[in-house]
């Protein structure tokens, strides 16, 4: 029954991903967190809505009064108490740049995405609910190559039923069809709290994600179960997440195939040839990707996690947010290293962490041979128009150069560099926005 009417921007100690979602059915601008990190569940479903948020800014709530005026800069991380009118000024101005960069990409919706040297490569888009979509599909997504159907255990509080699920996941594939739409199976844990009566001291390395579903092989089923009956229309990919190796990918499948033959004997219609694809987001199955690569049709790279699983860095500690690093020569380097594998094993290579929707990344994953960037639907445009401006030989080369480079700042300016000489008015454009009130 909570409700936030008029205009706010909330200041908070923390916030869950619960909290987001209430927040995007009311007037909430943008918040800030004393805790968190920007890649936290919350900060990313606040993305989704175009929420500028800021984490991380300790003793906040002890230094705004409500009723405070404020400006929020999600791209910079800053906020900005009681603004002279100059500096409010100069924001509104921001704002209206930032308005007008995105009108000028509206006409890219309709276009393919590919270099004009010809090659092609597949934008979708990362969701988590039905009234996404008509958003989705007006910013030129050919597709999700992420559906998180975790909401539906959060927004219940509980396990939803199989018919839950099945009419859920029939509502997105209808909707986006003929697009294909790639679910994953429930990613619960880390921080998409699981109530339990266990206090896991790290729940990141925890019970989570395949593991949790490895051991409830009957709510596995269900769901399984639930996105086989939604793939009648043969738009419909399912993907695991947290595979660690080829044991846990083997006993995901086993459950699968089960599935299938409960389905054949009762004569429900299924889409037999369904692809089942893995998140790479675990450091081992970036060591044995190539006998991962026998056992599914694609990979889809998860870099949030496999970020702060390869540099140690807890992506929900604000103490050491500087050493989250998407550009750290280890990232690149295990990047370009999947990328080879699947391929070689003639798999194609999605891409749909953050990583994959920050334009200062898009030449460079572009040249690494990335088949397929799914991001938060807001940034899709600008991701395209990079896409597009670029010759793919030339990103080839950009590649190459930055791979060669041994750390995260030589790295950042060498891509900064080439941005800003082929497209620099896209860096006027805020991949999280700014909210003033």
């Amino acid at each position: 029954d909570f409700s936030i009417e008029g205009e706010h921007i909330i200041i908070a100690k923390t916030l869950t991903p619960a909290d987001t979602l209430l927040f995007s059915a009311s007037d909430v601008m943008g918040y800030v967190t004393e805790f968190g990190g920007i890649t936290s569940h919350a900060a990313i479903l606040a993305r989704s809505y175009k929420l500028p948020a800021v984490v991380g800014v300790h003793s906040i709530t002890t230094k705004v009064n409500t009723g405070d005026c404020v400006i929020l800069d999600g791209q910079t991380g800053t906020l900005i108490l009681n603004p002279t009118k100059e500096r409010e000024a100069e924001y509104r101005e921001k704002m209206k740049r930032i308005r007008e960069l995105e009108h000028s990409l509206e006409g890219l919706a309709d276009l393919p995405c590919i270099t004009p040297d010809g090659r092609k490569v597949e934008l979708a888009a990362n969701a988590e609910f039905v009234d996404e979509i008509e958003y989705v599909l007006t910013q030129g997504s050919r597709g999700i190559g992420l559906y998180r159907t975790e909401h539906l255990f959060i927004s219940k509080g509980d396990w939803p039923s199989e018919n839950e699920q099945y009419i859920a996941y029939s509502d997105i594939a209808n909707m986006m069809y003929p697009q294909s739409v790639i679910f994953r199976t429930f990613d619960i844990g880390g921080d998409k709290f699981l109530a339990s009566d266990r206090v896991e001291m790290n729940p990141f390395l925890g019970w989570r994600g395949i593991r949790i579903m490895l051991d409830k092989t009957d709510r596995f089923k269900d769901q399984l179960r639930a996105l086989l009956r939604a793939s009648a229309r043969k738009n419909v990919k399912i993907m695991f997440p947290m595979i660690s190796g080829v044991m846990e990918l083997r006993e995901a499948k086993q459950l699968y195939r089960e599935v299938q033959e409960e389905l054949s004997e009762k004569g429900v219609e299924f889409d037999a040839n369904l692809q089942l694809g893995i998140m790479i987001e675990v450091p081992s199955a970036v060591i044995v990707a190539e006998d991962l690569a026998k056992e599914i049709d694609f990979f889809s790279i998860g870099t949030n996690d496999l970020i702060q699983y390869l540099l140690a860095v807890d992506r929900n500690n604000d103490l050491i947010s500087d050493l989250y690093q998407e550009f750290h020569p280890a990232i690149l380097k295990a990047v370009k290293h999947i990328i080879d594998i699947g391929h070689k094993n003639e798999k194609w290579v999605g891409m749909c962490g953050e990583m994959a929707g920050n334009p200062l990344a898009t030449v460079l994953l572009l040249g690494m041979g990335l088949d397929e960037f799914s991001m938060v639907p807001a940034v899709i445009p600008e991701v395209k128009k990079i896409v597009r401006s670029t010759k793919y030989e030339d990103a080839q080369k950009v590649a190459e150069e930055a791979l060669q480079l041994n750390t995260t700042t030589e790295i950042k300016n060498y891509l900064t560099k080439f941005a800003r000489e082929h497209y620099p008015e896209l860096f006027i454009a805020m991949q999280n926005g700014a909210a003033l009130t």
